[in-house]
């Protein structure tokens, strides 16, 4: 990689105080950029040097490669980051991704559960072992919190206010936000908390593995998997399925845009938005299925 790559990553580790999980994103992203100027030597690998035109047909060789219209936009972004760092540490003359744009992306609604699939999921949880308390507890909170999975799995036990039904969520970006989760998530908590038996006396992690440490978002994910299978769910859900579900039933039952946006911890309205797409359909349906003209 090169130093002005790796000087790039330092910054955001020291200065911006980047998550792991994003500073591997922009490893894994200038890596592969990298790589892209390896293969035509003549034209030199200092991305200093790069023009619009190299970066345009980067942007083409990614397309080429099989990636989806989103991932693409994604490197794009880290070498825009990349690039800016690049002009206000004065190593490069000109940022040649000023006119570079994304590729065209598709809409695409998110995954939901119907509020009985939730119901018939969160139902079918047995909490007659240790496991089972803590994935009902894990699936409660996710749903009654519409948490990230990596919010979820980031809990320590002081974030818990039990007799309030919040919790002190680390969100995107390091954003601490207050979120509620309900009475049923707090008692199942509760059940949990008592048969919550850590690796070592200090461990500070709400959920943790068979081993007593911290759970990881992918094992959430297997969990749900199984727990869905059982019940005869067995389309592509995941976690942040039910994070979808949380905000679309929200808006189902009257909750305004704004306020779903602060519980989900959107920056943007916009990014909020996608869930009105959800909401409209299912009016749709309704209508067509109600109205005698329809």
């Amino acid at each position: 990689m090169h130093d002005s790559m790796t000087g790039f990553l330092d910054y955001l580790t020291k200065e911006r105080n980047a998550s792991p999980h994003t500073i591997r994103n922009y490893a894994e992203d200038l890596r592969l950029f990298q790589s892209f100027l390896e293969q035509a030597p003549a034209e030199g690998n200092d991305p200093a040097l790069v023009d619009p035109r190299r970066l345009r047909r980067y942007s083409a060789w990614l397309s080429g490669a099989g990636y989806r219209p989103s991932t693409i936009a994604r490197r794009l972004a880290s070498l825009r980051s990349y690039y800016r760092f690049l002009r206000r540490r004065g190593l490069a003359e000109s940022d040649p991704t000023t006119a570079l744009r994304n590729p065209k992306q598709s809409k695409r609604l998110p995954r939901l559960l119907r509020v009985d699939e939730v119901l018939k999921l969160l139902d079918s949880v047995a909490m007659d072992t240790a496991a089972g308390l803590r994935d009902r507890a894990m699936f409660e909170t996710l749903y009654g919190g519409g948490l990230r999975v990596g919010e979820l799995v980031a809990l320590n036990l002081d974030d818990l206010d039990l007799e309030q039904e919040m919790a002190r969520v680390r969100g995107k970006g390091r954003r601490e936000r207050l979120c509620p989760f309900g009475t049923m998530a707090a008692d199942c908590l509760r059940w949990w908390l008592a048969a919550r038996k850590p690796r070592v006396a200090h461990e500070k992690a709400l959920f943790l593995n068979q081993r007593g440490s911290r759970l990881t978002s992918r094992s959430v994910g297997r969990l749900l998997e199984g727990h869905l299978a059982r019940v005869g769910l067995v389309h592509s859900a995941s976690p942040h399925t039910l994070r979808h579900s949380f905000a679309t039933h929200l808006l189902d039952r009257g909750a305004d845009l704004r306020s779903v946006q602060e519980l989900l911890g959107h920056r943007k309205l916009t990014t909020t938005q996608i869930y009105t797409h959800v909401t409209q359909d299912r009016l749709l349906d309704i209508y067509q299925g109600a109205h005698p003209r329809a």
